[in-house]
C-alpha cells in the first residue's frame, strides 16, 4: 500500500511532464548522418530510463560477488548444522559442549 502511495504521485508527474513537452526535437548521432525527430518528453524520459537501468546494472554486478559468497556461506552453515546434529545423536557429551538450543 505504501508503495502505491509513493508511486502514484511520481507517475502523475511523469504523465504531466510528457503531456506538457510535446514539441518535436531533432536527435542526431554526431559521426553519422542519422537524425530522428521525436517529442521532447520521449527523448528526455528514454534517456532517463536508459541511465536508470545502466546504473542498476553497474550496482548489481559488483554486488553479485557478495550474493554468491552469502549463498555459499548459507550452504556451509546448513552442512555444519546437520553434521552437528548427527554428532549430538551419536555422543550425548556433545550436547554439553554446544549448550541448550
Amino acid at each position: 500500500m505504501l508503495r502505491a502511495l509513493l508511486l502514484a504521485p511520481f507517475l502523475l508527474l511523469l504523465i504531466a511532464f510528457a503531456l506538457s513537452n510535446q514539441q518535436m526535437v531533432s536527435l542526431s548521432l554526431w559521426p553519422t548522418d542519422v537524425s530522428l525527430e521525436v517529442p521532447l518528453s520521449l527523448a528526455v524520459l528514454s534517456i532517463a530510463a536508459v541511465s536508470f537501468f545502466l546504473g542498476a546494472v553497474l550496482v548489481w554486478f559488483p554486488a553479485l560477488r557478495h550474493r554468491v559468497r552469502a549463498s555459499q556461506a548459507k550452504k556451509r552453515i546448513a552442512t555444519l548444522e546437520s553434521k552437528l546434529k548427527a554428532h549430538e545423536k551419536l555422543d550425548p557429551a556433545v550436547k554439553l559442549l554446544t549448550g541448550p538450543r
